[in-house]
């Protein structure tokens, strides 16, 4: 897999060099490389408790995208999924630990586990004050000895910040943290595993299946289920929580573990919030990738009953971009259209023909939906069918409250209907298409010429014209030949779509942008669906 990265054993050092410079001067690392990575605060004077934490890298912006005010004093990298070296946790306690003492904040896997608690023992040895606790909130395994630390362990990150920002003392964050520590819990899902650089990719999760509770290294999960969308694979995560939640209120962290979209987060936001739990969700950090695990396209869900100390302490706003802030999780705010774009819903009425007619169109479009995604992937980005079959479905939803018997008033209806249901330019162009005719009928014209009126508006409007490759090349033959019949108008359709194979030169639409051996040989998409309707109105 092609990567931005150069080599190997530069690649954390790199990646921390590149941090540090767009840090404005907050950061800073302690000399060592390669062997010690530290990355601390460039502000810090030692008069508070310091914060120090880490482990292998590969997880940012964990730990490092973290180190700033309010948040952690220094965090310790290792290598890719490597846990760093005593000498290097060593050092970046050394460099930030002053009489208040320090608290190392620990992720449970034993590489972290022996090489933190060594260096602990280390700084002790100097005279230093200094606390470690252990993060364990990973629920996917119940009957392992010791749980894993995962994304919960940001909790403790920003609320012990918090604590010691404020100048409070090692005991009383330590004890804080772990009662953060007892409490949240964790658990992931992913569609695939990461890509470890240098290591050709583990392919173990089969298409169509999904891993829950796999680790943030990449550790196989403790099941692989049946894939079958966003809400199911909330439901599987919600119900592994459920039982570790108790009562009451709780506050979430909605984590990306790489790759996946901002699109695919906020739809599992969505799901959060209508899952089992989401009545007692009541505030939420994220969606943002926080806890990584390199490029794995899943994410995860920690769970905290926070009280309201540790809510206000993760309230406290931090000047980092990594940390996203915390945010109440609320019901969907919707205020009403403005004056002028609220519908105004005309009178229903009855016409069985002209029903069956618009109902025969959408059935139309929905069937040639797959086919015309095919056909569009292959010039565009396959969602011309998807978008026409969607409106017509809406429209079909849409008949009972239509003025069917009004011919004027159908045409606007339609022309309403579409702007609302149907995306894209061709949303907009059809909406002005059936407006234009609308108007056209108000104005005595039959229905076809009001057809070819709302034609005429849309290339004004559009600015295409038959011959630049667009759904016009069979629109406007059809109308043409709609006065001797449909079948004649459908077999104008079918030519005029045909033709769009020629052109290897679109002047408007998406495909404008394509080159020749793109386009040649293919349909326009928007044409081939007009003249598949017309096709099926012909019989």
């Amino acid at each position: 897999m092609k990567q931005f990265m150069n080599a190997k054993d530069a690649l954390v050092t790199e990646a921390i060099d590149g941090l540090l410079r767009g840090s404005g001067g907050t950061l800073a690392r302690l000399d060592g490389y390669p062997h010690i990575k530290v990355v601390v605060r460039a502000n810090w004077d030692k008069s508070r408790v310091a914060l120090v934490s880490g482990g292998g890298s590969g997880h940012e912006p964990a730990h490092a995208g973290f180190v700033g005010q309010g948040m952690l004093t220094a965090a310790v990298c290792g290598d890719v999924f490597a846990s760093p070296s005593v000498d290097a946790v060593l050092a970046g306690i050394l460099a930030v630990t002053g009489k208040a003492g320090c608290l190392l904040i620990v992720k449970n896997y034993t590489g972290d586990r022996l090489n933190f608690g060594l260096a602990a023992e280390r700084a002790r040895a100097f005279g230093l004050k200094v606390s470690m606790v252990i993060v364990d909130d990973d629920v996917a395994l119940p009957d392992l000895p010791q749980a894993r630390g995962v994304a919960g362990t940001l909790f403790v990150h920003k609320i012990a910040g918090a604590m010691a920002e404020a100048g409070q003392d090692l005991e009383t964050i330590t004890t804080t943290a772990r009662r953060v520590i007892a409490n949240a819990v964790s658990i992931g899902m992913s569609l695939d595993t990461c890509t470890v650089p240098g290591n050709p990719k583990e392919d173990r999760i089969a298409d169509g299946m999904a891993e829950l509770g796999l680790g943030i290294h990449g550790e196989a999960g403790v099941e692989q289920i049946d894939f079958d969308g966003a809400r199911t694979a909330m439901t599987r995560v919600i119900d592994r929580l459920a039982p570790h939640t108790g009562a009451g209120p709780l506050v979430a962290i909605l984590n990306n573990l790489g790759s996946t979209t901002p699109l695919e987060m906020s739809i599992l936001t969505e799901e959060l919030a209508r899952s089992s739990l989401g009545s007692r969700i009541a505030h939420i950090v994220g969606p943002a990738p926080m806890m990584t695990s390199l490029d794995m396209h899943g994410f995860s869900v920690s769970l905290l009953p926070a009280t309201p100390e540790e809510l206000a302490a993760l309230a406290v706003g931090v000047p980092l971009s990594a940390w996203p802030g915390l945010s109440a999780m609320v019901a969907v705010p919707v205020r009403p259209l403005p004056d002028g774009l609220a519908p105004i819903q005309p009178l229903p009425s009855a016409h069985p023909a002209r029903r069956a007619l618009i109902a025969q169109c959408c059935h139309a479009m929905i069937a040639a939906e797959a086919a015309l995604n095919t056909l569009d992937a292959r010039t565009g980005d396959g969602d011309t069918g998807s978008t026409l079959a969607g409106a017509a479905r809406a429209l079909d939803a849409a008949l009972d409250r239509l003025p069917l018997a009004d011919t004027t008033q159908l045409f606007r209806a339609i022309g309403v209907e579409l702007s609302q249901t149907m995306g894209g330019s061709s949303g907009v162009l059809l909406a002005i298409f059936f407006a234009a005719a609308g108007d056209a009928s108000a104005s005595g014209k039959s229905w076809i010429g009001a057809l070819s009126e709302g034609l005429d508006r849309v290339m004004q409007v559009g600015g295409a014209e038959p011959g630049h490759r667009t759904m016009i090349d069979a629109l406007a033959p059809a109308l043409a030949a709609l006065p001797q019949g449909i079948r004649a108008a459908a077999i104008a359709a079918r030519e005029g779509a045909d033709a769009t194979a020629l052109m290897t030169r679109a002047k408007a639409g998406r495909a404008s942008y394509l080159g020749q051996d793109r386009l040649r040989g293919h349909n326009d998409p928007g044409a081939e669906g007009v003249a598949r309707l017309l096709e099926d109105l012909a019989g």
